[in-house]
């Protein structure tokens, strides 16, 4: 399946473990990048540089509240992760209906 440059973004931004931690610590509610730093156990700075790309990526919203940077969830662009990945989900389920079907005959 080819991919627009977007959607690209959007695989590449979650390839990583760090990221995905930080998409999942914004699916509580909007968090300023030290609340995340301290939530994922990384250094403000690494915690930056994966927000700014997740930011890129349109995976995230951000706003400014005084001296803080908040970050919110934007979760449209994982629409594009969803489609791809339950294509798939067919095929996993023909490959355990097979599985039961010779674990059956096995009895």
């Amino acid at each position: 399946m080819a991919r627009s440059s977007s959607a690209a973004d959007v695989f590449h931004a979650i390839a990583d473990a760090h990221r995905r931690s930080l998409l999942d610590a914004v699916t509580r509610g909007e968090a300023s990048v030290g609340a995340l730093a301290a939530a994922v156990g990384l250094s403000y700075s690494a915690v930056s540089q994966h927000l700014a790309i997740l930011y890129k990526a349109g995976l995230l919203s951000r706003r400014r509240d005084g001296r803080h940077q908040m970050y919110r969830l934007n979760p449209r662009p994982l629409r594009t992760v969803h489609i791809w990945a339950s294509r798939y989900e067919q095929f996993w389920r023909n490959r355990l209906d097979r599985l039961h079907r010779v674990l059956e005959e096995k009895r």
